[in-house]
């Protein structure tokens, strides 16, 4: 007994020995969800898709943005996971019992469990749209679905939501995180009550591209930085998701759901952005991206939320060329045609690749975007809010009457105003969101709209309507969604060569 003994810790000793090798030799490999959109006329097939998930990647779980059949289909028997999205529109008709069970005899019963499907997402970003009708059924529906669920057996399928850190108030510091004034606890608690009761996690779609400066950009990045000290917990965050997370962690805490899980359901960076946009670039997407998946794997959590591990989902698996905007068609960590646009480290019998060549800029605007003559072209250092070519002038006016009613300042566009024309609601419309956007710290989604606006870095101001500055004194400030986190010590490097060398000591020994 004493020699097996011996045997078996001198077994387990080398065995130790060998992995401390390894892991100092070998590249380190990381598992991460990404997200899978599909606004392109260029992409692979599901199928082509699943099969070099599968054998290329080690990305074990996808999120898509509808209930595609083909997707579905296509990952059958694959191992990967996939967390499905109810459209917004569909929300009102699963409210009921009838509606969610009708829905999940379409939508999941001929997939799962043969796909596997992780989560339901109802709806995206709900909150963001400011839409009242939406926001009254969206705990309905998700009550009606996990019933409909249950009925079927489904129980491994789990109902949860995406949110923007719009829905935060205060952000900055994360101590101070806190759900916008009447969504707390009239909507927010009863959503966590409804995660905490079900075992389902609250999702979040955290973005630091959207919050950074041009002096945070290293703290966005994951870069050595002096950090941003949060004087009311005593902490120096060093990277801004940490500090986002902790602000979402802060607003759940004082509504008193701060043990339901949190799974970040978006974030990413561009690798190209339009013309001297700052930040953006295919270095500062491998940055952010390669080091947020160090990061989340690593299970160090958060200085608020120590020794978790989060689960992620990257925005997104492939650049999208029909989306609207120069970055938004260049979040992907792939091209159409499978190849990297750069690679994180999720290559299966890879090294890791080089960053692909690729401009860091797009071209220049055409004519009919181009500043008007007599007007100064922007900086580079804008960014402003317009609405989308197509859509709808009723939606358009929606959104001016939002605007208008939220206490930001509509005289511009009245009769008599610098921006009064030309007059259509188009014009409008840019104006009144822009100033919404402006006056809410200028993050990407406060530019949502329900889908019909856009970011753009050429000034739309023309003639006496400039759209650069704040009109008037009525604009509504709130706290930037800008965070930060702690930086990756060198903690495992340091145990590696520790017992690597106790392992040599001990076999020389022995």
């Amino acid at each position: 007994m004493a020699v097996l003994s011996a045997t078996k810790l001198l077994i387990f000793f080398f065995f130790s020995c060998h992995l401390s090798i390894f892991s100092s030799t070998a590249t380190a490999v990381y598992t991460i969800g990404v997200n899978y959109g599909t606004i392109a006329d260029n992409l692979p097939t599901p199928t082509q898709v699943a099969k070099f998930l599968k054998s290329k990647t080690n990305i074990d779980r996808i999120k898509i943005f509808d209930t595609n059949p083909d997707i579905l289909k296509a990952f059958a028997g694959t191992g990967i996971s996939v967390t499905v999205t109810v459209g917004n529109g569909d929300i009102p008709s699963l409210a009921k019992l009838p509606g969610a069970k009708a829905w999940i005899e379409k939508n999941i019963l001929p997939y799962h469990p043969k796909t596997i499907i992780r989560y339901i997402a109802v709806g995206n970003e709900i909150l963001a749209t400011s839409d009242k009708t939406l926001i009254a059924y969206l705990l309905p529906a998700m009550k009606a679905l996990r019933s409909a669920l249950d009925s079927a057996n489904a129980t491994s399928v789990k109902v949860s939501t995406p949110h923007s850190l719009g829905i935060l108030s205060t952000s900055e510091p994360p101590s101070a995180g806190k759900f916008r004034k009447g969504y707390d606890k009239l909507i927010f608690a009863p959503i966590l009550e409804f995660h905490k009761r079900t075992k389902s996690p609250f999702m979040v779609n955290p973005y630091p591209y959207f919050g950074f400066k041009p002096q945070t950009l290293d703290y966005a990045l994951f870069k050595p930085n002096g950090g941003v000290f949060d004087a009311g917990t005593g902490i120096n965050y060093t990277n801004m998701f940490d500090a986002q997370l902790d602000a979402v962690y802060t607003a759940m805490k004082r509504v008193g759901y701060e043990d339901v899980d949190i799974v970040v359901a978006e974030t990413g960076w561009p690798s190209v952005g339009d013309p001297g946009q700052p930040g953006v670039s295919l270095e500062n997407a491998l940055s952010y991206n390669g080091n947020l998946i160090k990061h989340v794997d690593s299970g160090k959590g958060t200085p608020l939320m120590p020794n978790r591990t989060f689960e992620t989902y990257i925005f997104a698996l492939f650049n999208e060329n029909l989306k609207e905007s120069v970055p938004e068609r260049n979040f992907g960590l792939f091209k159409p045609d499978l190849n990297p646009v750069y690679d994180v480290g999720i290559l299966r019998s890879e090294q890791g690749m080089a960053p692909t060549s690729a401009p860091t800029t797009a071209t220049a605007p055409s004519a009919a975007t181009a500043p008007s003559a007599g007007k100064a072209p922007s900086s580079g250092s804008g960014k402003w809010c317009v609405a989308k070519s197509n859509a709808s002038d009723a939606a358009l006016q929606a959104n001016i009457d939002y605007v208008c009613s939220s206490g930001v300042d509509c005289k511009p566009i009245q009769s008599g105003g610098a921006c009064f024309n030309p007059n259509n609601v188009k014009s409008h419309a840019s104006y009144a969101m822009n100033a919404y956007y402006q006056a809410n710290g200028r993050h990407d989604f406060n530019c949502d709209f329900n889908r019909t606006g856009v970011i753009t870095s050429t000034d739309p101001s023309h003639a006496a309507c400039n759209y650069s500055v704040n009109q008037g004194s009525g604009l509504k400030l709130e706290s930037s969604v800008a965070a930060n986190t702690m930086r990756f010590s060198a903690v495992w490097h340091v145990i590696s060569l520790a017992t690597l060398s106790y392992c040599m000591i001990f076999i020389r020994f022995y």
